[in-house]
């Protein structure tokens, strides 16, 4: 037990210092490594593979959803990116230029993407004539790149992964109905996949994208209190295709503009499980994206009939989870913590006194809760214990959710809770950006978070300013 504890020692408790937790749990999981390229990581096999299982469960419900996947190009010509004003205003800080091909200056300077709206608008121009061309639902799997100063893995880093959505609809209607309908694909795989509950709603005029009419966002909280932008939806209107010229004749033979939307996630979700689920000993993963689901660890394995009876056990399993049996020469305590550090949701151990009692012993990550298993009932006890740990994992992080999720219907307290406990915060806003740049700047950064689509009544005015209320928006800290 040894090697265990040094194992453990090597994470910084979570409560002593969160970013640091964070951090140790990145690298001893070994997720990503670090890159000679300012604000870029590595992202290692084990921290992909948790990205291919996310990747693979999103595409399946953007196909059954009728989407299809494309890939544009990853240089926008700055002569492009400049057709929409509001939207190039919003990216120009965080662009990245190339300036230079080969050994030529470029007579145009060409951008490095950090998002594709224009390119998908470009596009769009050559193919959508007619109504018959509508609607155009498309997704693209890509890395996008945001020359951010501060960085962290997997939270905000110069380039990353992700899925972009992008869209055209003959009417108003079809388009709104995209932006909500794809927000709620969202907010279902971050609950029945990843084991996180989240606050959705509208974003604020000050908070909503640029270039979008409307901005809608996904926000789960972070065990200690800090949210994070999950995932955004957005609509567009027609302003994009009036930009770029994107017309369409409808059916009543007449010229119309079509209306846009677009909805994207990235690689940010693998820090939002580790900072929602996992605890001092490392990752806790939800077993539908945990890149080994069993970890077979044979005890004795220079026994005679160990490694027969743990590879007997690996090939039932591997029936319907992802198995991996550690034949390695470590010790069983290193296996046990090597398991435990990368989040694999249940550990089977199968040793000599275990095959003499026809059992196994299954210990679960997220509770370490042990039980002794007849082996003719594994896989059946294996399944519903994935179950298990999905839905226990998810009422942990809900009950901490609602636990630092607070009210406040006067500025004091507005003040108070911000300052005291970490978390959401509930009150009525008056709908000036003012007011959010108020309570962002004497509390430190706390700001809107959304304006949820149930909005509770909790006074008749604003916690800012004292004037007539218009929403109750959720405020918080994020990353």
């Amino acid at each position: 037990m040894a090697e265990k504890k040094k194992m453990v020692e090597a994470i910084t408790s979570r409560d002593e210092d969160f970013a640091k937790w964070y951090t140790d749990i990145v690298k001893k999981a070994e997720l990503v490594d670090y890159s000679n390229v300012k604000g870029c990581m590595v992202i290692r096999p084990y921290g992909y593979a948790i990205w291919e299982n996310i990747q693979a469960d999103l595409d399946r419900r953007f196909k059954e959803t009728g989407h299809e996947n494309v890939y544009m190009p990853m240089f926008i010509p700055e002569s492009l990116l400049q057709k929409e004003k509001d939207h190039v205003e919003g990216f120009a800080p965080e662009c990245a230029w190339v300036t230079i091909g080969g050994q030529e200056k470029l007579t145009e300077r060409l951008c490095v993407r950090p998002t594709s709206e224009t390119l998908f608008c470009e596009h769009y121009k050559k193919i959508i004539n007619t109504y018959r061309d509508l609607p155009k639902l498309y997704n693209q799997w890509c890395s996008v790149v945001r020359w951010e100063k501060t960085t962290r893995p997997f939270l905000r880093t110069s380039e990353f992964l992700w899925q972009e959505g992008h869209t055209m609809h003959e009417t108003e209607e079809e388009a709104r109905e995209e932006t909500l309908r794809m927000l709620h694909v969202y907010e279902s795989f971050y609950r029945e996949t990843l084991a996180i509950p989240a606050v959705i709603g509208k974003k604020t005029e000050k908070e909503k994208f640029a270039g979008a009419e409307e901005t809608y966002t996904i926000e789960p909280m972070m065990h200690n209190g800090v949210a994070l932008q999950g995932g955004t939806s957005h609509y567009f209107g027609d302003g994009f295709a009036k930009s770029f010229g994107i017309t369409y004749t409808g059916k009543d033979n007449k010229l119309h503009y079509p209306h846009q939307t677009s909805w994207g996630v990235s690689t940010r979700m693998i820090g939002a499980i580790i900072m929602v689920h996992s605890d001092d000993d490392g990752l806790v993963l939800p077993p539908k994206i945990s890149p080994i689901q069993v970890a077979v660890i044979p005890v004795a394995q220079h026994k005679e009939g160990v490694l027969e009876k743990a590879n007997e056990l690996k090939a039932e399993l591997a029936k319907k989870f992802r198995v991996k049996l550690d034949d390695s020469d470590h010790a069983p305590g290193w296996k046990f913590a090597e398991y435990e550090m990368k989040g694999v949701p249940a550990r089977v151990e199968i040793g000599p006194k275990d095959i003499e009692k026809n059992q196994c012993v299954v210990v679960r990550r997220d509770t370490r809760e042990k039980s002794f298993v007849p082996l003719d009932e594994l896989s059946a006890f294996v399944e519903k214990l994935m179950e298990d740990i999905h839905n226990d994992m998810y009422e942990r992080a809900l009950k901490n959710t609602q636990e630092k999720t607070f009210t406040a219907t006067s500025y004091d307290e507005f003040i108070d809770i911000a300052k005291n406990h970490p978390g959401f915060i509930k009150a009525m806003w008056c709908g000036d950006s003012e007011c959010e740049e108020k309570l962002k700047e004497v509390t430190g950064g706390v700001k809107s978070r959304c304006i949820p689509f149930e909005e509770e009544h909790l006074s008749d005015t604003c916690v800012c300013c004292g004037k007539p209320a218009k929403h109750m928006v959720y405020w918080g800290k994020q990353y």
